[in-house]
This record gives structure tokens, C-alpha cells and sequence, in this order.
């Protein structure tokens, strides 16, 4: 289950960029009316914003857990 999470973090991370890179090509290519970048633009920011609610909630259930601080490790000898 844990591997399934960080799959489907990752896909929606892939997404995100391919999102932000078709974005720039429409912002690039299309000189008129169209409205393909903000489309585009659009639905990176839903992605982004389902990416952090995935997030919040694999934290909130537990099934992600945080990493340490290393700043509270103490020395390492």
C-alpha cells in the first residue's frame, strides 16, 4: 500500500510537469485568442492542489510518516 502512494505521488508530480511544460509550449506557439494556456495552467493547479491534499491526508491517516529532524539526531559517535 505504502508503494502505491508514492506511485500515485509520483504520477501526479509527472503530471504536474508535463502540464506546466505543455503550458509554456501553448504560451510559445499561440499568438491569437485561444485559451489553451490557461487550460493547460488550469489543470496543474488542480493537480497541485490534489497532490498536497493526497499529502495531507497519507499524514493525517498515518500512512506517511515524516522524516526525523537531523538537527535533533545528536551526535552521530
Amino acid at each position: 500500500m505504502v508503494l502505491l502512494a508514492k506511485i500515485a505521488i509520483v504520477v501526479v508530480m509527472l503530471g504536474i510537469i508535463a502540464s506546466l511544460g505543455s503550458g509554456l509550449v501553448f504560451l510559445m506557439r499561440d499568438r491569437s485568442q485561444s485559451r489553451r494556456t490557461l487550460n493547460a495552467l488550469t489543470v496543474r493547479i488542480g493537480l497541485s492542489v490534489t497532490l498536497f491534499l493526497l499529502i495531507l491526508l497519507g499524514l493525517a491517516t498515518g500512512f506517511i510518516e515524516p522524516n526525523g529532524s537531523p538537527l535533533g539526531a545528536g551526535p552521530a559517535g
